[in-house]
């Protein structure tokens, strides 16, 4: 069976301070190495109203060290003297 669907994005949930499903916001809240955490607030009273998890579907992108400064090239200048 084909895949239907890939993502979906809630437009409204139940909130209960409000007592009805509204229409909610998503945040972002975290960027992880593996996708993307967002949570959803209610747009009436800005409650928490749940989350989800966007899985990255592009090339993974590797968090750790930086590569080391590319050594530098003709002469440096020198930084100037202070006075005493």
């Amino acid at each position: 069976m084909d895949k239907q669907f890939d993502q979906f994005r809630a437009s409204l949930l139940y909130c209960n301070k409000c007592g009805r499903a509204m229409p909610v916001r998503e945040r972002l809240l975290l960027v992880l190495p593996d996708g993307e955490l967002y949570e959803y607030l209610c747009q009436g009273c800005g409650s928490s109203l749940g989350s989800k998890t966007e899985r990255a579907t592009g090339p993974k992108v590797s968090i750790g060290k930086t590569p080391p400064p590319a050594p530098p090239t003709g002469r440096q200048k020198r930084p100037p003297q202070r006075k005493r």
